[in-house]
């Protein structure tokens, strides 16, 4: 049943005085062009996109040269290129500001607290830019990464930028392999790691690891000290360069930027690689900034000194997104460890304490936040906070609830979705229009987004794919390795000819926006009919008893049956009852057909390194299947606790 109010509806006043009502003004005088709404201007972004993308950067002031050119093979998804006349510095447009005022704060868990003003990173930036000049790293040379979240990394990544070069990384806590899969693959003329970090209050010593990597990736080592105990005698080996020893000889001058064409290699960016050996996705300079100052600066309502935080690793693409907040002036929150570390206060005595304006994190903080009791609109003030957004997995209709319930009642909250493959969003919040319980505001300017069938048709009302139909700046510009783009055309092209296919089993709803139900390629289908996991989450988890929930779906007796597994809290056990609960639960919110025909009580779920559980991987060891790649996985040995289990025996 759709709730008859939304959860929050933006003033007149605030509407008047949105940046998303100024750029629509903005385009109208521009382009002589009359939009009765917001949708009317959505639709023009699309129709129009040469004059939309061109409206962004000049807008949004890109330090460049756009070029006589905006799109050529504008109706060609693979072919499409953007400014392909264009030249640009991705680091030059993140460094526009000086001064002493803020541009990162940083807290390693309750351990170590950092500022730097803007004059102290653009100088950092110097240093490093020079260092690696003289270490011979130009334009399109690699460079990899193992980092937390913290201010050396944002700098380097911006040095190495500066120069070119393209960035590449993951956090620290990724196996040996896990960091070879992915940068082996990439060949990188440098290797950068922390010697140490902090997660719950623990330290944990990386740089034996970091040597190891380096050595089989054949490239020095560059490691910056935070946590570890490294002594210098250690750091002083061969093919190990010590953080302050390179930066040392070097002082502060004028910053350098070599510019390149618009769809220059910027980052790239790994898939999870729980099915096999993580893709590497390259993603171009020119379609990153573009996409993301949209993003930030009309989505988000992003402005110059705010306060902008995302809880992240450097292993997933928000930190990417974050960081591209300098671009519109923002001051960077940067948090690395736990976020209940000391307690689950942790986060929010950060937002208080820094007026956060801007609060970005995952759907399963959230729901933890939740089940651990806490009410944090009631304990801390959340006074400067405007903005709440979720990614990562679909957010429950019952987590969007608890935002407004237990964090903060008038809050605009943006469940956003979209990814590494994108390193963005296909779809995202609206300043401008309410938020409903359980939606998606809806899709991102410029971007053709719609549901279709298995058919290829567009549908309403009903289940499908989520799909674009029109090129768009932040397509990944190939994949390493893939010489005749054969991986990166099957990955995205495959289903439906010219027509970018995501991966997701999405719906549009009544007011326009939309519901995500989960990675299609997870999608069960009992008895033919296509089921989204996330729609047997978002009712189960509002039992009391039931931290995580995992389903999959089981080849069983020629069809295919519906497990959920579940990690109970401490003291619950999986009693007649509860399994009782837990199927009227989701009897009564979803269907029977939702209904699993087994539900298993297990002692942990396994999870990707940025918290997102692995139902894939899951399916492969309940039939049997070999899991390719378990260096993903933040616990891979609980991927043991599905083999062999009896109950799925019968």
């Amino acid at each position: 049943m759709t709730d008859t109010n939304p959860l929050w509806t933006p003033s007149a006043e605030r509407i008047a005085h949105s940046p998303m009502t100024h750029f629509i003004d903005w385009c109208a005088n521009r382009y002589g062009v009359h939009f009765a709404d917001y949708d009317a201007f959505h639709r023009w972004s699309i129709d129009a996109r040469e004059d939309f993308w061109s409206a962004v950067w000049a807008y949004c002031s890109v330090i460049g040269e756009p070029g006589e050119r905006v799109l050529i093979d504008r109706d060609d998804m693979l072919n499409a290129r953007f400014f392909p006349d264009a030249e640009l510095n991705f680091a030059e447009n993140l460094l526009s500001r000086s001064g002493p005022d803020d541009s990162l704060i940083f807290r390693g868990e309750d351990k170590v607290e950092a500022r730097w003003s803007w004059d102290r990173l653009r100088e950092e930036v110097s240093r490093l830019q020079q260092a690696f000049a003289e270490r011979g790293i130009e334009a399109g040379d690699r460079i990899a990464a193992m980092m937390p979240n913290m201010p050396q990394t944002v700098a380097l990544m911006l040095a190495a930028t500066s120069l070119g070069a393209v960035w590449s990384s993951c956090s620290p806590d990724f196996g040996e392999q896990g960091v070879l899969d992915r940068f082996g693959q990439i060949g990188p003329k440098l290797f950068i790691a922390c010697d140490g970090y902090w997660y719950n209050g623990k330290r944990q010593e990386v740089a034996e690891k970091a040597k190891a990597v380096a050595e089989k990736l054949g490239v020095p080592l560059l490691l910056v000290p935070y946590a570890g105990t490294t002594q210098t005698d250690q750091e002083n080996e061969a093919g190990i360069l010590h953080y302050d020893d390179v930066i040392q000889p070097f002082q502060p001058k004028a910053l350098h930027y070599v510019r390149q064409p618009f769809s220059h290699p910027l980052y790239i960016l790994f898939s999870s690689g729980t099915t096999g050996v993580p893709k590497c996705i390259v993603h171009s300079a020119g379609g990153t900034l573009l996409q993301h100052l949209k993003e930030h600066r009309f989505h988000c309502e992003l402005i110059e000194g705010e306060r902008f935080f995302y809880f992240t690793t450097c292993g997933w693409m928000m930190w990417n997104w974050l960081v591209t907040g300098l671009a519109s002036g923002a001051t960077l929150c940067l948090y690395d460890g736990s976020p209940f570390a000391p307690d689950g206060n942790a986060l929010f005595e950060y937002a208080e304490q820094e007026g956060f304006a801007v609060f970005g994190t995952s759907a399963k903080y959230i729901d933890a936040v939740r089940k651990a009791g806490l009410e944090p609109g009631k304990t801390h003030d959340l006074s400067a906070l405007r903005l709440v957004t979720s990614t990562g997995s679909p957010l429950s209709p019952e987590g969007f609830s608890f935002v407004y319930d237990g964090i903060k009642s008038e809050v605009q909250l943006a469940s956003i979705s979209g990814g590494t493959d994108i390193v963005s969003c296909f779809v995202l919040g609206n300043p401008v229009k309410p938020v409903w319980k359980g939606e998606i505001q809806g899709p991102g300017l410029g971007l053709s987004v719609d549901v279709w069938d298995d058919e290829g048709k567009p549908v309403r009302g009903e289940k499908g794919e989520l799909v674009c139909t029109t090129p768009f700046p932040c397509q990944p510009i190939m994949f390493w390795n893939d010489p005749n783009g054969e991986k990166y055309r099957a990955a995205y092209f495959g289903r439906f000819d010219n027509v970018w296919c995501h991966g997701d089993f999405a719906e549009w709803t009544v007011h326009g926006g939309l519901i995500i139900h989960g990675r299609s390629d997870a999608t069960l289908n009992p008895g033919g009919v296509r089921i989204g996991t996330a729609e047997i989450y978002n009712h189960v988890e509002t039992i009391d008893e039931v931290l995580e929930a995992l389903c999959i779906g089981q080849d069983w007796d020629g069809d295919v049956r519906v497990v959920l597994f579940v990690r109970l809290k401490d003291g619950a056990s999986l009693n007649d009852a509860l399994i009782s609960r837990i199927k009227n639960r989701i009897r009564t919110g979803a269907s029977p057909r939702h209904v699993p025909a087994k539900i298993i009580a297990v002692a942990d779920i396994p999870r990707t390194k940025s918290g997102k559980i692995v139902e894939l991987a899951v399916r492969d060891v309940v039939h049997g299947r070999s899991v390719k790649n378990k260096e993903a996985l933040a616990n891979p040995e609980a991927l043991a606790l599905f083999e062999g289990v009896a109950a799925l025996q019968s």
